[in-house]
């Protein structure tokens, strides 16, 4: 290492480990909540000008947001399992190892990437079908469907690299990469929708364009030698233990946004019974309910370094703080978000589309979710915690309970009950029921941790 690289890793290492937790969480937090905040609005703005185009259309932007979950759920997976490790390994100034867990992560998310793009090009239709598309869903989904499915690599590939530089510490550099992206995808989809008059083909191309843009950003970065993991062919383990150490750390990521997935194909399979009209509420709920997370917990994606950081430097205490910090942080925070929306829920959902059915119920599971997304930091910090120290199987149990292990029974069962409204309840319940047993597993993990430096 030259003494410019050593005195660098120096500096991070005093600014990880010596920095008032709470400021640090802030600091690191808030450039990736501006990211997550902006990649759901372009979210929110492909479905604002689908939903232009018509009912069925907006329908479809529901059904392939199931496969961009397949994806997240596996850049995700080697993103928070290579980034967890990298951080702590940079904590106990292990560069070389964590050399190694960059570069694996990253070319194993880009293989994924362009088996799924295969693969789904491939089975096009019986993907969509399997996601929930009705007969009148389906074409749009179909156009829509196979420009995601061609950003598959970028997409899984730009999650590790983004999550090496949050875990590095290095939040700013990633915001810059996903911003870009999302600010073009919004300015992109109007003209290729209607200036180019492209329709629906027009929004998937570009968010294909736009997630490419943003994997050439963040590229950039590693190239230009501003992180301390570098990512090489040279660098990638050829032992089958480093690979089995992302998976397994990054595996709580995979349940959470793999039941996600499969949580949207049942939610559009129940929703299907009631029509397009609560196929597309539905959808538009999601979005607002991520757009509400994104600003809500994002401080949260600032904690994950500082917990891997400084757990591998065995500062114990700060971890105690931290956890405490980011929960008090995001439950207030969410609450006063929630409150606002709750408020104005019709109105927001008619934004996308103004017949009564989809406003009724839009409007109406979008109320009941906000008052119970005061429940879900409770569970997303304790996997944080987990997760981000190591402890794959607490942070996997947690993963699934938020993520569908108790919304899919209650979505397939409520609803023969309840109608509509069982659909609209299913989701805030696992909320609360995650949160039940997340609490008393953080505190009593938490109550256990040593001294400083045992």
């Amino acid at each position: 290492m030259s003494a410019v690289t050593h005195q660098s890793a120096d500096s991070q290492f005093r600014k990880m480990t010596e920095t008032p937790v709470s400021g640090l969480i802030l600091r690191l937090g808030i450039p990736t909540t501006v990211s997550m905040l902006i990649t759901n609005i372009y979210n929110m703005a492909d479905s604002y000008f689908v939903s232009r185009i018509s009912l069925a259309a907006g329908g479809a932007t529901g059904i392939v947001f199931g496969i961009m979950s397949i994806l997240q759920a596996f850049g995700f997976m080697f993103g928070h399992g290579a980034g967890s490790h990298i951080s702590r390994l940079l904590g106990a100034k292990q560069i070389d190892k964590a050399n190694r867990f960059a570069s694996t992560g990253f070319f194993a998310s880009l293989l994924c990437g362009l088996l799924i793009m295969t693969a789904g090009l491939m089975l096009t239709d019986p993907l969509m079908r399997l996601l929930g598309s009705t007969d009148t869903i389906l074409p749009y989904a179909r156009d829509y469907g196979r420009w995601i499915l061609i950003a598959a690599p970028a997409m899984t590939a730009s999650c590790v690299l983004n999550n090496i530089l949050r875990y590095e510490g290095k939040a700013a550099l990633a915001m810059i990469g996903l911003s870009t992206g999302g600010i073009l995808n919004m300015l992109l989809d109007p003209l290729f929708i209607f200036g180019f008059k492209l329709g629906i083909n027009g929004a998937g191309l570009a968010t294909a364009l736009s997630q490419y843009v943003s994997f050439a950003i963040l590229s950039s970065v590693f190239l230009a030698k501003k992180t301390q993991s570098t990512i090489s062919p040279r660098h990638i383990a050829m032992e089958l233990s480093t690979i089995r150490n992302i998976v397994l750390t990054g595996l709580p990521s995979l349940a959470r946004q793999g039941l996600n997935s499969i949580s949207t194909m049942v939610l559009n399979s129940q929703a299907k019974a009631f029509g397009d009209a609560a196929i597309a509420a539905m959808g538009y709920v999601g979005r607002t309910q991520s757009l509400i997370f994104s600003v809500g917990l994002g401080i949260g994606q600032g904690f994950q370094p500082v917990a891997a950081f400084n757990y591998g430097a065995k500062k114990y205490s700060r971890v105690r703080k931290g956890t405490w910090f980011t929960l008090g942080f995001g439950a207030s925070f969410m609450g006063i978000i929630s409150a606002a929306c709750f408020a104005a829920a019709p109105q927001i959902i008619s934004l996308f589309r103004k017949e009564a059915q989809v406003v009724g119920i839009g409007g109406e599971a979008l109320r009941i979710m906000c008052v119970f997304l005061m429940f879900l930091p409770i569970s997303v910090v304790a996997t944080m915690l987990f997760q981000s120290i190591g402890k794959s199987i607490p942070a996997l149990i947690l993963s699934c309970l938020q993520s569908g292990l108790v919304f899919i029974p209650l979505c397939i069962i409520l609803p023969r009950f309840f109608g509509v409204r069982g659909i609209e309840i299913s989701q805030p319940l696992a909320y609360f029921t995650s949160a039940l047993v997340s609490l008393p597993m953080t505190i009593a993990f938490l109550s256990r941790l040593p001294k400083d430096g045992e």
